[in-house]
């Protein structure tokens, strides 16, 4: 059985704890494994302690779509504490919010990919916690991808963003609060940080083994199959090609309506190996963003051995064969992208440029996999460094 950080903290909370004021970093999947939400436990806990809230993208409801649909600051209805939120004209938290609190409580559900901008609101937390003297206490959650494998290439640092602001691969394999331990200690923001780990967590589970209860935290994440996906299907976001978003499987399906599914089939089976997965056919129509209203041709990606299924391998792959079978139709999403106004924002998700200029070019998905493994062996050595759980 799985005790998460919240769970820890509320069982045995630390003694200099006693008396601190503290503020929340939150949104609706920060609950318990009972589903009551961290805000309660903590009001319960620390009465009077608890003196506001902030809330990552989408909002504390995660009731916000896309990127760049901004969620303003609100009073929470339940219990009359401010709300901020960090992802709203500014994405940086200000001295006036800092003042608030002495701790600040970071209890976030990330989804294991690099792209994920929940990380980033972590890491300009932990900035401003530096300048503005506050310590910050990160209470662990599962990573629903598993803490084992790590997939893709380094992001470069001509393509950082707030989809990518560390060398990081595409698939971390780590715990949010390990990375808060890697980007405190070995990016060198130095905050007074402290991490509530769970217990009973091991590296080889995916979400369907910690037999928790699922509480989406975003609108477009709404099972742990669709975040088995993410770390490769997130990819389309940079591209005409719908991801889904508009129908009750976001990134599960692909497509649009110039697509052919059984050329593309055909061109991935000559160019990849792709384990663990089964690409089926079908016609979707999205009833909002890309494409929608329109029918659009595609797949579902189906999962047949999450231990095996490669989604950064897959999904490079089906990229390629679109780009190379559709020129005329296929293109780029043009910026702005995460409030990037200049840069391609494929190149932003990707995270190199070399990346997608070798897809373009025709370069193998397996060779181009083989390329980044140097790069992927040193993270493995810095990210065994933040291991919380063997």
């Amino acid at each position: 059985m799985i005790s998460l950080g919240i769970e820890q903290l509320i069982l045995s909370p630390p003694q200099w704890l006693s008396g601190q004021r503290l503020g929340l970093l939150c949104n609706q999947a920060s609950t318990d494994s009972k589903l009551q939400h961290s805000r309660d436990l903590l009001l319960k806990a620390f009465p009077d302690r608890l003196t506001c809230l902030f809330t990552p993208q989408h909002g504390f409801f995660s009731e916000k779509q896309d990127n760049m649909i901004e969620s303003a600051h609100t009073l929470d209805a339940a219990t009359g504490l401010p709300i901020y939120s960090l992802y709203s004209r500014a994405r940086r938290p200000t001295i006036e919010m800092f003042d608030l609190f002495d701790v600040l409580v970071i209890d976030l559900f990330d989804v294991g990919t690099r792209v994920y901008t929940f990380l980033y609101t972590m890491a300009y937390c932990l900035e401003a916690a530096v300048k503005f003297n506050k310590k910050v206490l990160v209470l662990d959650r599962p990573n629903p991808v598993g803490g084992e494998l790590v997939e893709g290439n380094i992001i470069q640092e001509d393509c950082y963003s707030f989809v990518g602001l560390y060398p990081i691969p595409m698939r971390h394999g780590l715990t949010f609060g390990e990375l808060a331990l890697l980007l405190n200690n070995h990016f060198n923001i130095g905050a007074d940080l402290e991490i509530i780990p769970m217990q009973g967590w091991q590296r080889h589970m995916l979400y369907h083994d910690t037999e928790l209860p699922w509480v989406f935290p975003s609108p477009n994440m709404p099972s742990p199959a669709t975040a088995l996906v993410y770390p490769g299907q997130v990819l389309w976001e940079g591209t005409n090609i719908s991801e889904g978003r508009g129908t009750c499987l976001p990134f599960e399906l692909f497509g649009s309506p110039f697509l052919e599914p059984d050329e593309i089939l055909r061109k991935i089976e000559k160019n990849a190996d792709l384990p663990g997965c089964l690409l089926r056919p079908l016609i979707f129509e999205p009833t909002s963003n890309k494409w929608a209203g329109q029918a659009c041709k595609g797949f579902q990606i189906h999962i047949t051995a999450p231990a095996a299924f490669r989604p950064y391998r897959t999904s490079l792959a089906l990229l390629q064969a679109v780009m190379l079978l559709y020129p005329e139709a296929f293109a780029y999403k043009k910026p702005p992208y995460e409030y990037e106004y200049e840069r391609l924002p494929m190149d932003l998700i990707l995270g190199d440029r070399q990346v997608r200029q070798a897809l373009e070019q025709g370069e193998s998905v397996l060779d181009l996999e083989n390329s980044w493994q140097n790069d992927l062996q040193a993270f493995e050595k810095l990210r065994q460094e933040v291991f919380l759980y063997n």
